[in-house]
């Protein structure tokens, strides 16, 4: 067989391989941002969504600074204690003078917002991974549908959030 023959005879396999390191690449880069988003998201979320045995209440909002918001907390929870101060992230969107309902982080005088509003907060790292991901899945992968419906969950979850708070 001639050399050139044999040259032409490679090209597939080695386009092949290439094309297999790609998909595994770029894969592999789009589950790691996804299980970021799940990582960051869920530091916030498991409070809000696993609330059995965790003191619940309401915080009125009495100063705001910097990060964070603080106001005395009111128990709802059974075997949860009042507090004069709590401090709430203020990153989620509150007003001064206004009563939430939030959920005491175990351990500390950090409260994080409850119900709907607060689920939704909690996930929005994910909905930014989610968009981020759809991008390296439609370019990188060439799944341009599966794309778009990553691209369009991560930006329904953004703009609930954005909408609920």
């Amino acid at each position: 067989m001639p050399a050139h023959s044999r040259a032409r005879a490679s090209r597939p396999k080695a386009a092949a391989a290439l094309r297999l390191g790609q998909l595994a690449a770029m894969g592999t880069v789009a589950v790691l941002i996804l299980i970021a988003g799940v990582w960051a998201s869920w530091g916030t979320a498991q409070h809000v969504m696993l609330t059995k045995g965790r003191e619940r209440g309401t915080m009125t909002v009495t100063k705001c600074a910097d990060d964070h918001c603080t106001g005395p907390y009111r128990p709802v929870s059974e075997g949860s204690t009042a507090r004069d101060r709590v401090v709430l992230d203020s990153e989620v969107a509150v007003e001064k003078g206004r009563t939430y309902t939030v959920v005491v982080k175990p351990g500390t005088d950090e409260v994080v917002r409850a119900g709907t509003g607060g689920l939704l907060y909690a996930w929005v790292p994910l909905g930014g991974a989610l968009l981020l991901a759809s991008v390296v899945v439609a370019g990188g992968l060439g799944r341009t549908r599966l794309g778009w419906v990553l691209g369009g969950a991560g930006l329904a979850l953004v703009t609930t959030a954005f909408l609920a708070l």
